[in-house]
């Protein structure tokens, strides 16, 4: 068995892989609406291909400790964002881009108040709520071609968190 451990979620970190999601890596700042308003501007370069974007809602259940990484996915026609909305800390594990190797995996405790997109065609797990069920706010790809390939690991995996 192959146990992986979480490491913290950050922008530099995570670059490989898309963008980490926060206040803090707001490209701008803006005052709006009357300066009641702050505007963390241009947070993640969203990529839907030929398609339009879907705004959902996913609710997670945690898995089992130690958790057990069965499945990767890839969205290779657009960029995939989680945007947790419980106030809650979660994993997030990702294998970088081209053919999926179980050597690249890695996983990130993301905070509470830490979204991230995924680059499009960047193989990762899907969203890993810890302790309670947990909703995220997604913004996807809609459109023509299949956006979703799966590929079930051979391997025996944890996360040992």
């Amino acid at each position: 068995m192959r146990k992986l451990k979480p490491e913290p979620l950050t922008r530099e970190a995570f670059a490989p892989y898309g963008e980490v999601i926060e206040v803090g890596g707001a490209k701008e700042i803006r005052e709006i609406n009357y300066g009641n308003t702050r505007r963390f501007h241009d947070l993640a370069g969203l990529d839907m291909g030929e398609g339009r974007a879907l705004v959902s809602i996913f609710r997670s259940s945690p898995l089992p400790r130690p958790i057990p990484l069965k499945v990767m996915e890839v969205h290779p026609l657009g960029s995939q964002a989680f945007m947790p909305l419980n106030g809650r800390p979660y994993l997030v594990v990702v294998a970088g881009q081209g053919e999926f190797q179980t050597e690249n995996l890695r996983v990130f405790l993301a905070g509470p108040e830490q979204g991230v997109n995924y680059h499009k065609g960047c193989w990762h797990h899907y969203s890993l709520a810890l302790d309670e069920a947990s909703d995220f706010l997604v913004i996807d790809r809609d459109g023509p071609g299949n956006n979703c390939l799966e590929v079930f690991l051979d391997e025996e995996i944890v996360i040992d968190y």
